[in-house]
């Protein structure tokens, strides 16, 4: 059997597998478009207190409060500070106000 795009549509087994790939997608994305409309936006909201709540716990570290996790946050401090800036816009606030943060 031919894998080769160029040879799928040579032959009627060629086409056959074609047709049925691209069904498959089609039934993939009908799937994910369902799955997004009906738990996206939970998902999206669930995914965003865990980020605040990591956050909250990097930036208490920041601040020198004392963290039971702090060995496992050190590493990820500097992706926070990349990620300050669409954190305080999402809280409204144009600027972060402190210096050297973000902006």
């Amino acid at each position: 059997m031919t894998t080769d795009r160029r040879g799928a549509g040579s032959s009627p087994l060629g086409r056959a597998w074609h047709r049925t790939v691209s069904a498959w997608r089609r039934v993939e994305d009908f799937h994910q478009q369902v799955f997004d409309a009906r738990w996206g936006h939970a998902r999206q909201r669930e995914a965003r207190h865990q980020q605040d709540t990591l956050r909250a716990l990097l930036m208490l570290e920041t601040l020198g409060v004392d963290n039971p996790v702090a060995y496992e946050t050190l590493d990820l401090i500097p992706y926070m500070v990349a990620d300050l800036h669409s954190w305080h816009q999402r809280l409204g606030r144009d600027d972060f106000g402190a210096p050297g943060g973000c902006c």
